[in-house]
């Protein structure tokens, strides 16, 4: 990436040298352009939001800035990126969007995520530390700016406005308005799941922001909560993938002398988890895991395995991820233990679970989703 910094080497995490995608984009691009042509000061306290691979908190590092991200994968890709450029480790503080929040931002340069629930909560976290002085600058590709991602600017921050497109990339504006009555936080969300699910009917779900469908059951989860394997006897147990960890408290409440391990790249996911099972009232053993699939985890430690891969990363389309957490999952499991998971019909999941584990039984189905069943032999 070519910066006004100099030339940048960035991959993404996990690296890999068939990957196609780019660790940045021309958002990235226009927002760091404009910093050096305006001369914004970054002599304060400069907090990067949403930063995808690392790319803008590595250009700047010069400047100490802090980087917030709810990606274990963008903290990985950060910390590879940054070494790659020799800087030194803790030039760049690298938070969660569960950790407080810098207490004074004098820059705050903002990465718009796919979820507005997201950059609402960020904003309302960070508002108490923007003054009228902060310099609030928001990048994102067209397509990811909306009408309403410029109403969250203002209704928490102050006036806002939009430069002109560049490469299909847009920059907003923000003016902190330190007067401003800002809204209290919805967040997290808490709500009742329906009756006719299983064991983890009428149960009680926490939903941070950004968790996927933090207001209601999704259908495709619901339609896994009703076709879950059966008996008990206290396996161990890995929900994969966990979301906000309700397919994992399901299977606790059915066998309370399970083991379950909930594991996922989302801070905000994983702290979802945490919540929805301590609210179940769950008297099992359970932990609760950030991080990269099952890496780290010991081969042959679980009996089960249960994952509804995602099929984006932020805006491209890619079985990758399903691939990896398939491969994860037949390493960890024991001989005879099973990876059990839910997809779109359409992706196909049927012939890459055949390949890995040389078998795939179709356990339920419906005209949009398919639960499957691989074990390893």
């Amino acid at each position: 990436m070519t910066t006004p910094w100099g030339e940048l080497a960035l991959t993404r995490f996990p690296e890999d040298p068939r990957d196609r995608l780019r660790a940045w984009d021309a958002s990235d691009e226009y927002l760091l352009r404009y910093l050096a042509q305006e001369e914004v000061p970054l002599s304060g306290t400069v907090v990067v939001v949403g930063d995808r691979w690392g790319a803008l908190v590595t250009a700047l590092a010069e400047h100490r800035p802090a980087q917030i991200t709810d990606s274990h994968l963008t903290q990985e890709a950060t910390r590879a990126n940054l070494a790659r450029h020799g800087v030194e480790p803790g030039a760049v503080r690298l938070l969660t969007t569960q950790d407080p929040p810098p207490d004074r931002v004098d820059v705050l340069l903002v990465r718009v995520p796919k979820s507005l629930a997201l950059l609402e909560d960020q904003l309302l976290r960070l508002a108490p530390a923007v003054h009228a002085g902060t310099v609030v600058v928001g990048t994102g590709m067209v397509k990811e700016i909306h009408t309403s991602t410029l109403r969250l600017f203002e209704r928490i921050l102050g006036p806002t406005r939009t430069s002109l497109a560049e490469k299909k990339a847009r920059l907003i504006f923000c003016t902190p308005d330190p007067a401003l009555e800002r809204p209290a936080s919805p967040w997290p969300y808490v709500y009742t799941l329906p009756d006719g699910i299983g064991p983890a009917s009428g149960r009680t779900v926490v939903n941070h922001a950004g968790v996927f469908c933090a207001d209601r059951l999704d259908i495709g989860t619901r339609f896994f909560l009703e076709h879950l394997p059966t008996g008990g006897g206290g396996r161990r147990v890995v929900d994969l993938g966990c979301g906000n960890g309700v397919v994992g408290t399901a299977m606790a409440l059915a066998d309370p002398a399970a083991e379950v391990l909930f594991v996922d790249e989302s801070f905000q996911a994983v702290a979802s988890a945490e919540a929805t099972y301590k609210a179940s009232g769950v008297p099992g053993h359970a932990e609760f895991r950030v991080g990269d699939g099952l890496a780290g985890v010991p081969s042959g430690s679980f009996d089960l395995v249960l994952n509804n891969p995602p099929f984006h990363s932020h805006q491209a389309t890619t079985d990758a991820t399903a691939w990896r957490m398939f491969t994860g999952a037949r390493r960890v499991l024991r001989p005879g233990g099973e990876l059990w998971v839910i997809g779109n019909r359409h992706l196909g999941y049927h012939v890459k679970l055949r390949k890995l584990f040389g078998n795939s039984r179709l356990v339920a189905s419906d005209p949009k989703f398919v639960v499957l069943k691989a074990v390893k032999r």
